[in-house]
């Protein structure tokens, strides 16, 4: 398509959804559905009048899903409840950590059995696959900064965190095939590319959201005297973290994501100094209140809160463009039993099970475990894990194998997970009363 085209059919997608929001919350299902049904019409499986080739443009591709699931795990980690409690976090922690190592094991046992795929390929198969994604599960996360619904929170979490996390076993896997050292018996990947690169992450995110957190604070007094813009603000800590990360060789993701967490947790900790109750600023809305003898004190708008509306808009462009291209990246001999059975493999057994596992011993309800067991969205995050390795040397016949199961796990994920989500969501929160 030329790309007057292009304009048009970006531009119709985006004012349709603009006008149509309130139409498309009344759906069965979710706006990612629509954006890929375009995709399948408009792309090679049906009319052909585009193709967007993931391999030959896997640079493009890999810088735009970088940015998507940037913006995406910074509004992740600012809807967090705050204080941040250890004890809250144990069940995501564990889906973060125990689940995704049983997750990748399982999809590169399942590849290596019935696909037949070399074990390199396997286990970075598996760490593409492992991962939930930020950017397609919003029906499933947060709705709101400090949303306590323990479903939500586990999820968002979980997505928030199991990105960085899945990094490793990328390089794993990278490493098999000969694309990356992973040091005699394997001792640089763990050093390096487990330990250092995980710690410093959460390190360098926790340290930045906290300076920052601090720093608008200061500048702008009980008052609110010093304008500050909050879009930019939030932009440049993304920037700033993810790129010291990337020097660092730590996983930027996961440093992201702990950066609106501490940013969060920083800001609601000064406003409760002053008085503010934390649902004051939930919503990044500043609303007078009485803080200590100050009466009427106006409260002042905080970074995380403010800058949250502008990421949302943003990660709903992210989200119809890429699902748009992935739509236009499948042809029809795309589906057949192989890339099939790993998709019914990863939703029926890979997920439930590794949830099961992980959430062993916690005090999460058998309720949220089984929802939680099916709602594990594959979407952007994957793909650009794939464009990553193919970045880094992967064969051109091995990276279009794994391109096609990918895609086809995606595509089916948008849909089975699209469709069942508010059904199953709505009998969740009736039974709650909510």
């Amino acid at each position: 398509m030329s790309i007057e085209l292009w304009f048009l059919l970006i531009g119709f997608l985006m004012l349709s959804r603009g006008l149509g929001s309130r139409y498309l919350l009344r759906l069965p299902f979710t706006p990612a559905i629509v954006y890929l049904a375009v995709g399948l019409l408009l792309g090679p499986t049906i009319l052909n009048l585009f193709y967007f080739d993931p391999v030959k443009q896997s640079s493009v591709l890999e810088m735009l899903t970088e940015i998507a699931v940037l913006i995406s795990l910074f509004s992740a980690g600012v809807k967090m409840p705050v204080p941040v409690q250890i004890a809250d976090w144990q069940a995501p922690l564990r889906l973060a950590s125990i689940s995704m190592v049983v997750t990748v094991s399982l999809i590169a046992a399942c590849a290596y059995i019935v696909l037949k795929l070399p074990l390199g390929a396997c286990v970075l198969l598996g760490a593409v696959l492992a991962p939930t994604d930020p950017v397609l599960a919003a029906d499933t996360q947060s709705r709101y900064p400090g949303d306590k619904d323990q479903l939500r929170f586990t999820l968002t979490c979980e997505a928030g965190m199991n990105d960085g996390a899945a990094f490793p076993f990328v390089m794993l896997g990278l490493g098999l095939l000969g694309l990356h050292d992973l040091g005699g018996t394997g001792w640089r990947w763990l050093v390096v590319d487990v330990v250092w690169a995980t710690a410093v992450a959460i390190g360098i995110g926790v340290l930045s959201g906290v300076a920052i957190g601090k720093l608008v604070w200061r500048l702008r007094g009980a008052n609110a005297e010093h304008d500050v813009l909050d879009d930019l603000v939030g932009l440049g800590l993304i920037a700033i973290v993810y790129g010291l990360s990337e020097v660092l060789q730590a996983w930027g993701f996961l440093a992201v994501f702990f950066a609106a967490v501490a940013l969060r947790h920083t800001e609601l900790k000064l406003a409760r100094a002053i008085g503010v109750k934390p649902e004051q600023l939930g919503a990044g809305v500043a609303e007078p209140v009485v803080a200590g003898d100050d009466s009427g004190a106006a409260t002042p708008p905080i970074v995380s809160g403010e800058a949250l509306v502008f990421k949302e808009h943003l990660e709903r462009l992210s989200e119809l463009m890429l699902v748009l291209l992935v739509g236009g990246m499948l042809f029809l001999d795309y589906w057949n039993w192989q890339s099939v059975s790993l998709a019914v493999f990863v939703f029926v057994v890979a997920r439930p099970v590794s949830v099961a596992i992980g959430l062993i011993g916690t005090q999460t309800s058998w309720r949220v475990r089984g929802i939680a067991g099916w709602f594990g969205v594959r979407g952007i995050g994957s793909v650009y894990y794939l464009m990553y390795a193919i970045q880094h040397g992967l064969p051109e016949a091995l990276a279009r194998e794994l391109t096609y199961l990918t895609l086809i796990v995606i595509t089916l994920s948008i849909v089975v997970h699209g469709t069942s989500v508010k059904p199953l969501l709505n009998l969740l929160w009736r039974r709650h009363g909510k």
